[in-house]
Formats: structure tokens, sequence, C-alpha cells
């Protein structure tokens, strides 16, 4: 789950972590008054959606007078904002932060996050910050060093140090920087965060640290321990289907192809999906029913991936395991006979019951096309998608 950057700096703000002052709009009016609260003669306003990018797409204006604040967040507030991390249809911008310009003296990158491979939270610094931390990594990946924190000491204070001096800071500075990483180490444990990135991290003109920017996801299968962290979902800039998929308990993802998935397993969906474009399809989702599917979860699968307007085709792949395939037939027939279909539907079903879920499925009177396997299932679903 990811946090908006005003909520990022309140958690930041409450461990200790230098900030900027700043105030959250959802009006013209609240954002021009929260100028005038902040003072100064020089603000930014930023869009408040959850992508990266926002600056080169529109989303932060600086501005001189509280006129001007509110000009950029009329401009800002009931639109769309669309950046390379967002897709051809963007974000809703129902919120702005007005916050209190800083005088810049070096920008520096700084994040965290989980490294799987090494089963520990990963520390990244680099003197380029305000810039794609990605095209740092591309073309001068000596500009990034990272150390790995042992969870049973957690992050050392050499290891704070360590990193100070990668980033070319004086004395002063490595002292709160090391206050700086400790803290924001504390914050990412406690928290159950996944990933804590600040681009840039500044150094001001009186020689300060403060983080100009703020981006915190929190892991989603810690959700149910983190009451506060789960208050401050947005659910507008999450993807719909996405959202309706988890309010039944189902594993979706929408992806940008034509033919519809519906899988009981993860790694079947995976090798379901791979099989796909081995024949020259597309995918339109990953979508896990779970090894504990019924059929009213099946159901509801089903009239999820056909509210996507781009679906030409769709392919159910079961192996019945704790699953019963007799089960999984009723959902589709039931599905269909509910939902006006216009798509061909290819099943192909494996394991507990699979007879008698085929007989199902045949009785039905439904133009539904049987596979023998998985290959020729995902040959039926791309010729099914390409001749629509």
């Amino acid at each position: 789950m990811n946090l908006h950057e005003y909520q990022a700096k309140q958690l930041f703000a409450r461990y200790g972590v230098p900030v900027t002052r700043g105030e959250v709009a959802t009006t013209p009016a609240q954002a021009s008054s929260c100028a005038d609260r902040l003072g100064g003669d020089l603000w930014v306003v930023k869009a408040q959606v959850h992508a990266g990018g926002r600056g080169k797409a529109g989303g932060v204006k600086l501005a001189r007078t509280s006129e001007e604040v509110r000009e950029a967040a009329a401009a800002m507030l009931g639109s769309r904002l669309v950046t390379k991390q967002t897709g051809a249809d963007g974000l809703p911008i129902n919120q702005v932060f007005v916050e209190a310009g800083s005088e810049i003296e070096r920008e520096l990158y700084m994040s965290m996050l989980v490294d799987r491979a090494s089963e520990r939270i990963a520390i990244m610094v680099s003197q380029d910050g305000g810039m794609d931390i990605e095209e740092v990594a591309a073309k001068t990946p000596e500009r990034i060093v990272t150390v790995s924190v042992n969870p049973a000491t957690g992050l050392m204070p050499f290891q704070a140090r360590q990193l100070g001096f990668a980033l070319a800071l004086d004395a002063n500075q490595v002292k709160e920087f090391v206050s700086v990483a400790q803290n924001l180490y504390r914050m990412f444990d406690e928290n159950d965060a996944s990933l804590v990135e600040i681009n840039p991290l500044i150094v001001d003109k009186q020689g300060k640290l403060l983080a100009l920017d703020a981006k915190i996801n929190i892991e989603e299968n810690a959700m149910f321990r983190q009451p506060e962290m789960q208050a401050m979902r947005d659910p507008s800039q999450e993807d719909e289907m996405e959202r309706s998929a988890a309010e039944h308990d189902l594993n979706y993802v929408s992806l940008d192809g034509d033919i519809a998935c519906m899988v009981n397993g993860a790694g079947l969906a995976m090798a379901t999906m791979d099989l796909i474009k081995l024949h020259g399809g597309e995918p339109a989702n990953f979508l896990d029913v779970g090894g504990g599917a019924t059929p009213e979860r099946v159901a509801a699968a089903f009239k999820l991936i056909l509210s996507n307007p781009a679906v030409k085709a769709i392919l159910v792949n079961i192996f019945g395991g704790i699953v019963r395939c007799d089960d999984i037939a009723q959902g589709i027939i039931q599905a269909v006979r509910e939902i006006d279909v216009n798509v061909p539907v290819v099943v192909r079903l494996e394991g507990t019951n699979v007879e008698q879920g085929k007989a199902l499925l045949a009785e039905s009177g439904l133009d539904i096309a049987a596979a023998e396997d998985l290959t020729d299932a995902a040959k039926q679903a791309v010729g099914a998608a390409n001749s629509k």
C-alpha cells in the first residue's frame, strides 16, 4: 500500500526526520490559505498522487504569491495526472500539498527497501539526487552506495557514517545524517514498510538536511497489524478492478492484453500467462482464485474479468486439488448465465472430479470450449482473441 507524500512526511516528522513545512488542501481557496499560514515568498504546490515523475508531468508548481498558489491548485485539483508510472489514464488529483520553498545547496538520494535476495533491508544513497535513480544505476552505477542491515543488530552507526561519507557530507552533516538514517530505519521496521525513498534529500543553504520529497510503501501482507497505515489508504489511487478483487479475496493484477485468465494458484497462473505469450497472445490480467475457491468466488472472478472492455477471450485453467473441478464448473456456469458473455470462453479442467466438471459444462448448453491440456487451451484462446 502506498502513502501520499504528505502522509509520508507526517510519519517522517513523528520519527524525527527533518521535513519541510507544508499543509494539504482539497480546494484552491484552502491552498491559498495554507500559503498564507506558512508565510514566506515562495511555495511549492504538489499534486498528491501515488506515482513518481510528478514534476515532469506538471504535478509540481512553484508559486511566489498566494494567488499563484490558488491558480496552481485550481489547475491540478479535479484533473488526472499522467506520468510514466500511471499509464495513459493517469491518476485523479483530489488533494495538493502546499509546501514552503527551500533554498537548495545540494540534492542527494536515499532509499531503504527489502532486499529479498539477502533477506535484509538494504539502504542506498547517491550524490545524484533529484534524478531518476534507474538512470543513475544504468549510466553511473558506481555513484550508488549500498549497505545491507543485519536484522539482529539493526542499522549500526558505522554503517550510517559510511553512507554519510559516501554522500560527501561534512562532519556536522554526517552526524545529522546518522540520526536521520537510524530514525528512518526504526520507522521502516516498526511500520512494516517495503520501501522508503527520499528523492531529493537536500542540504539547504544553512547546511541542514531536509527530506524534500517522501515516498513510503507499506507491505500489503502486514496491513492486519498496521491499522493506522490502513486508515491512510486512498482507494481513489488504486485500480478499481484490483480493489474489487480484494473485496472477494481474489488475487488480481490488471495487464495490457486481451485474453483474460482465471487460474487457481499463482505458479499455474504465471505458467498460463507464459503459454499465452508463447503462442502469440497477450494476457489481460493475472487472476488467482485461490486453492479454496467456491462457486460464488468463481462467479465473482468471472464478472471481474469481464468488466475489462479490452477482453476478447477468456481462458479458465483449473487444477483441482483442494478445490473441486465440479465446483469450478458450477461457478463458470453461474457467471455465464448471469452475465451477457459475448467473448469466447475456453476451459481447461484437471484434477479432482474433473469428469463431473466437464459433464456439467457440456450439459449446460452454453458456448464454452473445452481444452484437452494447457497448450491446447492457450492456442484456442489466442486463436479466439485474434479472430475477434
